[in-house]
């Protein structure tokens, strides 16, 4: 009890939205197991013959993106720190060391986009050679969806075993969710997936452009906002009882 009562507004807000993520893939593979021609049927059925649930999925995951290209409001520190009005400069940081850091994490970030391209080639030849279908992709694209904040929340294998970074606030690659999400829509030659992949890509670039230009933001030795002292956010305190439970198992 006295755990949740510290949760912090902004962990609130994700179990709120991770809450909404369930029950739109629960939904969706409702569908997908009772007829999963129908998925793709909704996908392209036009406008006009009505608003379906996959006209309004595209809707949420475009809504999201957008959100994230223009952080207004209530926003995680993570992605606020690509602005200049969420960095609180450590003055006696090392610019070396900056360096450094920077080399190092972006040889862990190309690390974790071959392994993901890799890793989705495999459901890519699948779908060329015909044994998937795009039925198939759009469950793929909304099982990503789910697990994009189960991986914030409570556990995330880049984290853990590639990027070694303590906390989703400081991650290198933590608005690449986007693209991981819609990668399997790099298949499709429709409005529906290039829309959302293409879009992706630009909340990619944009992140990266970003850290290319000031990486002192990214850091926990130049920005003291990133410090947990000093954080607001506490998203990672589920994350951080799970592995210690972990730990002692």
């Amino acid at each position: 009890m006295k755990f949740r009562k510290e949760h912090t507004p902004m962990l609130k807000i994700y179990l709120f939205k991770l809450a909404i993520r369930v029950c739109l893939f629960l939904i969706t593979a409702c569908i997908y197991i009772w007829d999963k021609d129908a998925i793709y049927s909704l996908v392209v059925t036009p406008l006009g013959q009505g608003i379906n649930f996959m006209h309004v999925l595209w809707l949420i995951f475009m809504v999201m993106m957008i959100n994230h290209l223009i952080p207004r409001g209530m926003k995680t520190m993570a992605l606020l720190k690509i602005e200049k009005r969420a960095y609180l400069e450590n003055p006696d940081y090392d610019r070396e060391k900056l360096r450094g850091f920077v080399k190092i994490q972006n040889k862990k970030a190309a690390v974790v986009m071959i392994v993901w391209l890799a890793f989705n080639s495999i459901f890519g030849g699948l779908y060329m050679a015909g044994i998937l279908e795009k039925a198939d992709l759009i469950m793929l694209t909304v099982f990503y969806f789910l697990c994009d904040y189960i991986c914030i929340l409570f556990f995330c294998p880049f984290q853990t075993f590639i990027m070694k970074n303590k906390c989703c606030i400081n991650c290198r690659i933590y608005d690449w969710g986007h693209f991981m999400m819609f990668t399997p829509m790099l298949w499709f030659r429709d409005f529906y997936g290039l829309s959302l992949f293409l879009t992706a890509c630009v909340v990619l670039v944009r992140w990266e452009i970003s850290y290319a230009m000031f990486p002192e933001r990214f850091w926990s030795g130049s920005n003291r906002i990133l410090q947990c002292e000093h954080c607001k956010d506490r998203t990672c305190r589920i994350k951080k009882a799970c592995a210690g439970g972990r730990k002692k198992a």
